[in-house]
C-alpha cells in the first residue's frame, strides 16, 4: 500500500506497519563531494593544457601589429639620421652597463636599458647556464607572436662558440660543421646542441636580470627595434 506522501508501506499479520522505501521525493539531491572534486580537477587540467598550448605553440597567439605610437617613436629615432629605414642599423650590447646601443653606421641613435640572464657576468657556454653570450652575431629570426611580446633571434652559437665546443668535447664534429655552415650562410644555427640556443632580444621588462640568457627590453623599446632591425643586421655583445 502507499502512504499519503507517496511512500510504499507493507503491513504484517499483526497490523504493524513499517516503511519500505520512498517512491519519490521532492527534495533536491546535493552534489556528492567526489563529484565536485573531479569537476574541479578537470577544470584545472583543462586550463593547464590551454596555457601550455599558448606557451609553446606561437600560432595560438595573435601577431603583433605596429601601433601608431610605435611608428611615431621609430620615426623620431630615424629623423636623427635623416633616413627611414636606417641605412646601416646595428646594435652593440654592453652587459656590465646593462645598455643596448642602436647605431646607424657609426652614428649612435639611441640607448636602451636592458636586463640579462640570471648569470649576467659570465659568457654563455652551455644550455641552461643562465648566461648571456658574448661575441659577434646577427639577427637570424623574427617572431611577432613571442610570449615575450616580440623576439629577435640571434645567431648563437657562432663559429667561435662551435670551435670551443668541439675543442672541449662538448659537441661533435658534425654539430660543429652544421653550426659553421649555417653562420657562413647567414642562417639560424642549430639551437638544439649542448651549447644551447634560442637566444635573442625580446620584451618583458628590465627590472632585474631574469631571462635564461636573452636580452630583455621594455615592450615599447623592443617594438622600436623590431621595426628598425632586419634579418642579417649585426649585433655585438660585449662584457
Amino acid at each position: 500500500m502507499q502512504g499519503a506522501s507517496g511512500s510504499a508501506f507493507q503491513v504484517d499479520g499483526v497490523g504493524e506497519v513499517w516503511r519500505i522505501a520512498p517512491m519519490f521525493s521532492t527534495r533536491r539531491r546535493r552534489p556528492r563531494p567526489m563529484t565536485l572534486i573531479l569537476f574541479v580537477c578537470g577544470a584545472v587540467i583543462a586550463v593547464g593544457v590551454l596555457a601550455l598550448v599558448w606557451l609553446y605553440y606561437p600560432w595560438m597567439r595573435r601577431p603583433w601589429l605596429p601601433t601608431t605610437a610605435a611608428r611615431e617613436r621609430v620615426e623620431q629615432v630615424a629623423r636623427e639620421s635623416g633616413t627611414f629605414p636606417l641605412e646601416r642599423p646595428r646594435v652593440v650590447v654592453h652587459k656590465a652597463a646593462r645598455s643596448l646601443e642602436l647605431f646607424d653606421g657609426e652614428r649612435l641613435m639611441k640607448v636602451y636599458p636592458i636586463a640579462l640572464g640570471t648569470n649576467p657576468v659570465d659568457a654563455k657556454r652551455k644550455e641552461g647556464d643562465g648566461c648571456t653570450p658574448e661575441g659577434s652575431f646577427v639577427v637570424c629570426t623574427r617572431n611577432e607572436r613571442s610570449r615575450y611580446h616580440l623576439f629577435l633571434g640571434l645567431s648563437y652559437p657562432n663559429a667561435e662558440d662551435a670551435e670551443r665546443g668541439l675543442r672541449v668535447g662538448q659537441i661533435t664534429r658534425a654539430q660543429h660543421d652544421e653550426i659553421v655552415a649555417a653562420v657562413r650562410a647567414g642562417k639560424r644555427p642549430p639551437w638544439n646542441t649542448p651549447l644551447g640556443g634560442e637566444v635573442g632580444i625580446h620584451g618583458g621588462g628590465t627590472e632585474s636580470d631574469w631571462t635564461v640568457g636573452c636580452i630583455a627590453l621594455e615592450n615599447g623599446d623592443i617594438e622600436e627595434l623590431f621595426l628598425l632591425l632586419s634579418l642579417g643586421d649585426d649585433v655585438m655583445i660585449e662584457p
